[in-house]
């Protein structure tokens, strides 16, 4: 892993959003918090487990003998919850400007939230959506498989190898990985998962298009 100036060189952008794009902890921490005590579990032991995953997957983690219908059905309620609860969400420091510099460039947006919700986040952090979205709906499984990231880069139809991703999540860092792109890593969580390279938010990230459909990534 790297920590000093580097350059990459990609095709297109897959972007995670919470952790990534926006910063909803304040409203997962509230959401799982409440789960987890309804069940009898640790706050902090839930929080290790949620980030990156939809939230049938988390359960499934936290709850092994449930059945999984009753995690489909419960998730559906904590989504429900979630787009109900915005206070606290913004941008990510550097997200707009980064955004806003990926106009022309291929890129995507691969969330394990839902439509509603995705839209909602992004739209109370004052972002706007990326014309191509891979949300829970769009996948069968959930990060860490990297279905969502392979299907983002089906549809810019752009080889895997010339994607780069952007996850905070040890999911989603696995996730990318798996589906054989380079991973850059954003905020203190994604450090302890061994992205490609770390930064400490989207401020220290610079998109330079150089031509051929080829696009530098100065990162540093």
């Amino acid at each position: 892993m790297t920590t000093a100036t580097t350059v990459l060189t990609a095709r297109a952008f897959l972007l995670d959003m919470d952790g990534t794009l926006v910063n909803s902890d304040v409203v997962v921490e509230r959401c799982w918090r409440g789960w987890a005590d309804r069940h009898g579990l640790g706050g902090d032991e839930v929080m290790k487990v949620v980030h990156g995953r939809q939230g049938y997957a988390s359960m499934a983690v936290l709850l092994p003998d449930r059945p999984m219908e009753q995690n489909h059905a419960d998730n559906a309620r904590m989504l429900a919850e979630e787009t109900a609860d915005m206070e606290g969400v913004v941008a990510i420091p550097g997200a707009p400007e980064f955004l806003a510099s990926l106009a022309g460039v291929p890129h995507a947006l691969v969330t394990s939230a839902d439509v509603a919700l995705s839209g909602g986040r992004m739209a109370a952090a004052g972002l706007g959506l990326p014309d191509v979205r891979i949300t829970a709906e769009s996948v069968g499984a959930s990060k860490p498989d990297p279905e969502g990231f392979l299907k983002g880069a089906a549809e810019l139809g752009i080889a895997p190898e010339d994607c780069v991703v952007f996850e905070d999540s040890g999911a989603g860092i696995a996730a990318g990985r798996a589906a054989g792109m380079r991973v850059v890593g954003v905020g203190p969580r994604a450090g302890f998962h061994g992205p490609d390279v770390l930064v400490r938010d989207l401020t220290e990230v610079r998109v330079e298009v150089v031509g051929d459909g080829t696009v530098r990534l100065h990162i540093g």
